[in-house]
């Protein structure tokens, strides 16, 4: 794996995870409902810092492989998704917007899993986590846009 790739695809990682330090959480978020399985709060920083470390390793690995074309559009689609969706919906406020990129990053992370697998089943397999993330994800953010009609915007 080549470091100054590796980097590279981190510094993609950390820009998303920018967008998710500038549209915090607060107050407005504390007070709406949510689903009783919600994670505490420290557990959002300390999984996104695991799945971005390990998606920055599976796309620089993935990236040194021939026929890599369609993964690394997934990947490009994934980190897009995930930058946009902190703005809709801690920044906008718009949860019920907000499942439109967070479909999308659904859609784009499973396919890169899957497209990964074939080309280096080690990347696949550090993809998988992130896979488990964003379904939860997903399912908490349609959680709360059912608990919070008044808030769907």
């Amino acid at each position: 794996m080549d470091l100054s790739i590796f980097l590279t695809y981190l510094a993609a990682c950390g820009a998303a995870a920018a967008t998710g330090a500038m549209f915090s959480p607060g107050e407005w978020y504390d007070g709406l409902k949510k689903p009783d399985w919600t994670p505490p709060r420290w557990v959002f920083p300390t999984a996104w810092t695991t799945l971005y470390l390990l998606s920055a390793v599976a796309a620089a690995r993935l990236s040194a492989v021939e026929g890599n074309a369609q993964v690394m559009a997934f990947w490009a689609a994934q980190i897009a998704f995930n930058t946009l969706w902190s703005p809709v919906f801690f920044g906008l406020r718009k949860i019920k917007a907000a499942l439109v990129p967070m479909a999308g990053l659904w859609l784009s992370v499973v396919l890169l899993t899957l497209w990964a697998f074939p080309l280096d089943i080690w990347s696949g397999l550090m993809l998988v986590p992130y896979v488990i993330w964003v379904s939860a994800a997903g399912a908490l953010n349609l959680s709360v846009v059912r608990l919070n009609p008044g808030e769907s915007g």
